[in-house]
């Protein structure tokens, strides 16, 4: 009979895996810590940020200016990740800082020059700084037949200082105060700036003016210096006014940096500059914040008769604090994926990272515990049975009337029903049939009188 018995499982073949498997209990197992992934992914979201818009918009100056020819170098970059970038002319860093300061002016990243904003604004301002990404350098000429080594020789001269508003007469109104010529009567300030200020000198009308940004490229200060009776102001003191005004640098240009034929400026010549600052609001999405910090140093980056090769940008800012952010790509760059992949593409796999980490620290110790839960939902079936087996044993204790010891052993004729159908692994085998042997014995004792079952135990 045995022999039989085990040719007849040797034609069967071998038992499969799966086949003790409750997979009912596998599959609730399974939604449960689907559900509860769900749940971390879904607050992940909520508090993730969203993927980089692909529109920004920025505040420059006036068409044709430094800051609008910057701005759309930076368009170009951008539009190579499709990044469209939208370019609004403004009057200038003034305008520019008020935009961003006011936020509902649609500008998310601005350029303005440095030393513009006062202690308040910038204490009441959530504003950040991408970095510094270029000089504005400082120019003053003026007409004397002596050079001058002081603003302050300056007083009872007519000065073109720009118009009020304008960042350089902000500037030079700074500059002129330090030397007390700001209030001073005999000492008229006019608001010529750029070209009319130029002609204004040369024609004798001023006997100096204040030139920055565009109205003090090279070209016009080569201009100027071939200019009969003109002279460029050397800053002497160049380094005390870098002390006093910390928004602004020491530039020296060498003999002959305008014009080497005629070597101008004949000797090394100082001069002071502010830098410009890329401003954004908090809430740039550091995607994009890496996109124009890599479009400055493209652009930016080059050597020029005022600043040296990777310079710029900076991460050393002047009015408003660096951003997380852009601290983080001037210490190590941006991120490997960022480096190497497409920008959309570098994108989705960072937010993908970002959502999945928290799920993955949810699953892993799910995925471990998993066994102990499956085993867990098959032992409480059985312990349930048992609880059910031995509130009814405490009942036949005692006397019973025949109804009442009839209707126990009804009762526990359902119990051994539920325990026959009882979906259960091969692995939990044993713990069955004990549970239908200790029944068997709950069994025999109700059908023997309680006299008898006392005194057998």
């Amino acid at each position: 009979m045995t022999e039989f018995a085990d040719e007849e499982l040797e034609k069967a073949g071998p038992t499969p895996w799966y086949s003790g498997i409750v997979w009912a209990d596998v599959a609730r197992i399974g939604l449960a810590a689907f559900a509860l992934c769900t749940i971390v992914v879904l607050l992940t979201l909520h508090y993730v940020r969203p993927a980089p818009p692909t529109t920004l918009t920025i505040a420059t100056g006036a068409v044709d200016t430094r800051f609008y020819v910057v701005a759309q170098r930076y368009q170009k970059v951008l539009a190579r990740s499709g990044i469209t970038l939208q370019i609004v002319t403004t009057a200038g860093s003034l305008d520019n800082l008020d935009r961003m300061l006011t936020g509902q002016s649609g500008v998310d990243i601005a350029l303005v020059q440095s030393g513009l904003a006062d202690a308040s604004v910038i204490g009441a301002s959530d504003l950040v700084s991408l970095g510094s990404v270029f000089y504005v350098p400082l120019t003053v000429f003026y007409r004397n037949a002596h050079p001058i080594e002081r603003l302050s020789e300056l007083r009872g001269h007519r000065i073109a200082i720009g118009p009020e508003g304008s960042g350089t007469h902000t500037l030079a109104m700074s500059l002129l105060k330090a030397n007390e010529l700001g209030d001073d009567p005999h000492t008229p300030l006019l608001d010529l700036q750029g070209p009319d200020a130029r002609a204004a000198l040369l024609k004798g009308q001023v006997e100096a003016i204040f030139l920055t940004g565009d109205s003090a490229s090279s070209e016009t200060i080569r201009e100027m210096l071939h200019a009969p009776g003109v002279r460029l102001f050397d800053f002497p003191q160049a380094d005390a006014y870098a002390r006093r005004f910390h928004y602004l640098h020491k530039i020296q240009i060498p003999a002959g940096g305008f014009d080497l034929g005629e070597n101008l400026p004949a000797v090394t010549t100082n001069m002071l500059a502010p830098t410009v600052e890329l401003l954004a609001h908090p809430t740039l999405h550091p995607a994009l914040s890496d996109l124009l910090l890599e479009a400055a140093t493209e652009v930016n980056g080059g050597a020029t008769l005022f600043q040296d090769a990777g310079q710029f940008p900076s991460a050393v800012v002047q009015d408003f604090p660096l951003s997380a952010d852009a601290a983080r790509f001037y210490k190590s760059g941006k991120s490997c994926a960022y480096r190497y992949l497409p920008f959309w593409l570098a994108t989705l796999l960072d937010r993908a990272l970002v959502v999945m980490l928290p799920a993955l620290l949810v699953l892993v110790p799910i995925i471990r515990y998993i066994p102990e839960l499956y085993n867990w939902t098959i032992n409480r079936r059985i312990h349930r049975r048992y609880a059910q087996l031995m509130a009814l044993e405490r009942e036949s204790l005692g006397d019973l009337t025949q109804p009442a010891r009839e209707a126990l052993q009804e009762r526990l004729g359902h119990i051994e029903t539920a325990i026959i159908a009882l979906r259960l692994p091969g692995s939990h085998a044993t713990q069955l049939y004990q549970l239908r042997q200790h029944l068997n014995f709950v069994r025999d004792g109700l059908h023997q009188p309680a006299g008898e079952v006392s005194s057998s135990g």
